[in-house]
Parts: structure tokens; sequence; C-alpha cells
């Protein structure tokens, strides 16, 4: 094994999708602490950009936009063949990683688990052993202040709520969580007074805006698709709490250390379930293959395959688990 203060530039190709780019993310937390000299290139998909921007040691960031032909790949190659990397990780088993100079390599394949969650299948790339290092959001100087002005200090708590996601099929209708929220605001509420603050990515708008309109307006704080997602994720990071679907930014609130509850539905909790001791997630009783088990099935037509969860059934949950996710919040 090469030795640590030998380690001058590591390469490190990610995901495109926010969600798998944040929980990559505990590689480069294990990496930043034992290799403390190096320099990281970065290459991930153009959304995921935003999140690696305020990552100490950063070299440069090279965004990956897909091509026909695969020539997103051969454009990477050439943007790096000039490159001595000392290692090199690569979560998209690509040919390119294959084809630069290292001294080690660390290739996700066919011999990874893929029943375990994320964070333990990239930690087993890297052949480490023991917990698996948790994922970790950097914010730079810029998306701190943004944060700031989209988030002012004030007095009380500030809830964060994800009521949106990328598919209906997995996005828990609006009315319930305005049912929670407003639970969870009362006064003899876990976070009574609180001010809300709502997220959505660009193009989940709707929903977004009647959980928003629900809530006294002296306590909304709208940051529905107003930022890219690493100020987003920073903006979370000024929540004391996070309620949302199973999304990029519900996995953006836990590596930022925030204390966070999933919900669930057609997805893969064992493996997309918010990650560290500070989280928890309820999800429907039926199976992602069982909620899509029904005649005339389409992914692209489907509504919502939640309506199985209640209020009450996540009510319970957050109650269950409210004592360990908030003492065990970073």
């Amino acid at each position: 094994m090469i030795p640590s203060s030998k380690v001058q530039h590591i390469l490190f190709i990610t995901s495109s999708r926010i969600g798998d780019a944040v929980l990559s993310s505990g590689l480069l937390n294990y990496m930043q602490s034992e290799y403390p000299n190096a320099k990281f290139t970065i290459s991930c998909g153009p959304l995921a950009v935003s999140l690696f921007e305020g990552l100490p040691n950063l070299e440069r960031i090279i965004p990956l936009k897909k091509q026909k032909y695969n020539k997103h790949w051969i454009g990477l190659w050439k943007d790096i063949v000039g490159t001595r990397f000392d290692i090199v990780v690569d979560l998209r088993n690509s040919a390119v990683s294959r084809l630069i100079r290292t001294q080690h390599r660390y290739i996700y394949g066919s011999y990874v688990d893929k029943k375990l969650h994320k964070v333990e299948q990239n930690s087993s790339v890297m052949r480490l052993s023991g917990v698996p290092p948790s994922p970790k959001l950097w914010f730079n100087e810029a998306q701190r202040e943004k944060a700031k002005a989209l988030i002012p200090d004030g007095e009380g708590l500030v809830l964060g709520v994800g009521p949106t996601s990328n598919w209906a099929g997995k996005t828990w209708p609006e009315d319930r969580f305005i049912e929670v929220v407003k639970w969870l605001t009362s006064d003899n509420g876990f976070m009574a007074a609180a001010r809300v603050a709502v997220f959505a990515a660009p193009g989940e708008e709707e929903a977004a805006r009647t959980v928003l309109s629900s809530i006294p307006a002296d306590k909304q704080l709208d940051i529905i698709a107003k930022t890219d997602p690493g100020t987003a994720a920073a903006t979370i990071a000024r929540c004391n709490f996070y309620i949302g679907n199973d999304s990029g930014l519900m996995h953006c609130a836990a590596a930022a250390g925030v204390p966070t509850f999933g919900v669930f539905g057609p997805s893969y909790p064992h493996i997309y379930r918010p990650w560290g001791a500070h989280t928890a997630y309820t999800s429907t009783q039926e199976t992602f293959d069982e909620l899509i088990d029904y005649e005339g099935y389409s992914a692209q037509t489907a509504g919502c395959l939640m309506n199985s969860l209640s209020v009450d059934m996540v009510k319970a949950a957050i109650e269950k688990s409210w004592p360990h996710i908030t003492s065990s919040s970073q």
C-alpha cells in the first residue's frame, strides 16, 4: 500500500444522480482524513457538480454530460490522460479508469454485493473493513452565504420538508405532509412554533407550493427550486429536523448531519434509506414489487403508490424514532 504522505493526486468518478453522488461522499470523507496531502479531481454528472464545490483540497471538477456512443467517456479520458493519479476510485465501472496511469485503482464491479446499502457497497469498492465511512458534504463560502439568506438567523427551530420526488409513484400525498407538518409544529409538537422550509427541485414546484401555502405566512421559508443542489444542501444544514420523500434532498439532509426522517414507498429502503444514527424512515407495508404488481402498471403513467401509508403510521414512526435521531445528530 502506498504511504499516505506519498498520495498527491486522487481521481474520484461518481454518479450523475444526486442521491447516489451524496452517498458516495463517504469515500471522500475517508480519503480526506487518510490522505491529507492529496488533491482531488472529481468527475460526476453536471447536476451533482455543486455538491463537491466545497470539498477541501479540491483540484478540479470535471462535469460528465452523457453523450451518444459513450463519447463522454472519451472526452474524460482525453481530459485526464496526461495526469498521473496515485489513486483512482471509479464508482461507474468505466473503461477510463482502466486506461489511465495509477498506482492503485478501485473500481465498482460484479464483486460488490448489490443487496447492501449503497454506503456499504461503496465502502466495499475500496475494501474498507469495519463501519463504512458516513457520507459528508462540505460547503464553500458562497453556498453558506446563500443558505443564510434563504434561512436567516432567527429565534426558534426550523423544520425542513421535502414533499416531492422525481417520480409520482414514490411521492407521498402532499395533504398528508401538511397534516404531519401541522402536528410537528403544533403547541405540543416536537417542532412547536418552528419556521418551515419547503424544498423542491425544478419541475416539482406545484406539490411543494401546496404544502408551503398551508403554513402560516410568518413561518414560511420558500426554498422551492431556488438553488443548485449544493446550495440546497447547505440550506438544509440550517434546519433542525428534515422530513421528506426518498430523494436526493433526503440524502443531503442526512449527509449534512441533520436529524432526518425518510418516507418510503416503491423503493428499496435497505439500499437507499437515509444513512446514520441520526436518521430513521418508515415505508409502506407493501414492497416495491407488490406496489407495482397490478394490471396496466407503467412507471410513466403511475400515480402515487403510497396511499397505504397513513398519516398516523408516519406520526407513530416519528414518535418512536425521535429520541435516538435527535440525540445522535452530528
